[in-house]
């Protein structure tokens, strides 16, 4: 093919066709492959070399060994880096939510599911009209632009005026939505212990709230949080919830700690924002799990499927509407991305709001001008070391030296830091200390299983012998585009199979 001659569709797939053929055929492909499995079809694997040995510890004899080179997951929880290993994450959420909701399993009591429990949706505020599509009753209604959108309309999300959209409260609000649901919990153990006539100071000794939370990114590029709240004894799980605790008392706690949960931005540009929750706010009761349906008629949530429900959002996270997989380093990075203009514009601001400043020292009228502006001639400046500006919380030091070491309001949010999660520092899934299980102890209970099951064919115990681990870290990913290609087609694989074999226990 001639260097001016345009690949065909045809030519392209016949092109991608010969490479998988030429690395099926290649030497070691089927050791390849059967790693590839091991690892659920991980596109990021990380390789590592070393060996691995079970001793008898008496006699030092080598039971079981093995060297070489192995892959093991990346342990990504996106679906767009990594779809086997974030299948993997969804399933432990799914295991720590349910074991929260129903007892019975982890070592959670079986009597939660009759615990006072709700569903709750907290939304962000409104920062400026965007396209939607709404369907109050079933029937989509008009967009304020005055058209239908289509589900999958690219412009749904969008501002309908982007130069009157408040980005910088944008920014600002997802900034703080964890501080915002941590006082919000604050107010609702104040409401509910002020509903059974105890100073706060007390709730802890009568009562206990748990809670199970997860942030889902809006198309707008705000986050809304779901959360699972529980009320539970002072010991937690396993404690009886006192009988004033009722879901009616957790309810009106919840409207009284939403209407009251306010904070105020750092100043930026001499301006601050009052930040709350929106006005929008959804709570719903949870019955034990003997339906098989998230919601009923009533608006009764079940618990049947509300754990796969919530734990999809632990996963979701920023998908490629939404934001970017990787951190922020340079405004070049800003430019290349391949994002909607809203989006850019709310990572841009993240980005801007903290910019260097202007050096106090040297250049106390304005940045440094390209042609000449007199610091040339200056001598050497030991607050910018001769660069021409600094960062904010250097100019907040001068500025309020009572503050000791204390750092710029604005820069201690990091919003450079988090620009890629269009500023929301959060995690996607977290919990209290005594909903449920740590994530920690699933995979613990795994590795554990795995560990068990090799004693077991060889007919030892823990007692007698030694293990040795000595591994250390080669590459990270697949050599060739070709063999990430087939690791995502096993991982698809195993997904269609492990969702067939659900389909077949739920007939059953």
């Amino acid at each position: 093919m001639s260097p001016t001659t345009f690949m065909t569709a045809d030519d392209y797939r016949a092109l991608v066709a010969d490479g998988f053929q030429r690395r099926a055929r290649a030497a070691g492909f089927q050791q390849w492959r059967t790693e590839a499995a091991m690892t659920g079809g991980c596109t990021h694997p990380i390789r590592l070399s070393g060996q691995w040995a079970i001793q008898d510890t008496a006699s030092g004899q080598v039971l079981g060994s093995r060297s070489g080179h192995v892959s093991v997951p990346c342990g990504n929880r996106r679906e767009s880096v990594c779809v086997a290993c974030s299948d993997r994450y969804a399933a432990d959420a799914f295991h720590l939510l349910k074991a929260g909701l129903t007892g019975d399993t982890k070592g959670i009591p079986a009597s939660v599911a009759d615990k006072p429990r709700l569903f709750l949706t907290l939304t962000a505020p409104s920062f400026g009209p965007v396209h939607n599509r709404r369907a109050p009753h079933g029937k989509a209604i008009p967009c304020r632009c005055g058209e239908y959108h289509h589900p999958d309309d690219p412009r749904i999300g969008q501002p309908l005026d982007p130069e009157g959209y408040d980005y910088t409260g944008h920014v600002l609000w997802q900034a703080h939505a964890g501080d915002l649901w941590h006082r919000f919990t604050t107010y609702l153990k104040r409401y509910l212990a002020q509903a059974a006539g105890l100073p706060q100071r007390l709730f802890a000794e009568h009562a206990r709230l748990s809670f199970a939370k997860v942030a889902e990114f809006q198309r707008r590029g705000v986050i809304h949080f779901h959360a699972v709240l529980r009320l539970d004894g002072p010991n937690g799980a396993g404690d009886a919830t006192p009988r004033w605790a009722t879901s009616d008392v957790l309810t009106d706690a919840i409207r009284l700690a939403h209407a009251n949960t306010m904070l105020t931005s750092p100043k930026v540009d001499g301006r601050t924002w009052e930040l709350a929750f929106g006005k929008q706010i959804d709570i719903r009761p949870i019955r034990p799990a003997d339906a098989g349906q998230v919601e009923d008629d009533q608006g009764v949530i079940t618990d049947d499927r509300l754990a796969s429900y919530v734990a999809k959002y632990a996963t979701k996270g920023t998908g490629k509407s939404e934001a970017v997989d990787r951190r922020i380093r340079t405004q070049a990075d800003i430019d290349r991305l391949r994002v909607t203009e809203h989006h850019r514009r709310i990572i841009q601001t993240a980005w801007d709001l903290v910019a260097p400043v202007p050096c106090p020292d040297c250049h106390s009228e304005g940045f440094h001008a390209p042609e000449g502006c007199g610091c040339e001639h200056a001598q050497y400046c030991t607050t910018c070391n001769n660069g021409g500006e600094v960062t904010r919380t250097v100019l907040w030091h001068r500025l309020h030296p009572e503050q000791g070491d204390k750092p710029d309001p604005l820069d201690a949010l990091k919003p450079r830091h988090w620009a890629h999660m269009l500023a929301f520092r959060g995690h996607f899934l977290t919990k209290s200390q005594y909903y449920s299980v740590p994530f920690r102890q699933i995979r613990d209970d795994r590795r554990q299983y795995r560990h068990e099951e090799v004693l077991d064919e060889l007919g030892v115990t823990d007692d007698s012998i030694t293990v040795i681990n000595d591994w250390s870290l080669v590459s990270v990913g697949h050599r060739t585009p070709e063999e990430r290609e087939l690791a995502a087609a096993i991982a698809e694989r195993q997904r269609e199979a492990r969702k067939h074999r659900q389909s077949i226990e739920r007939k059953d």
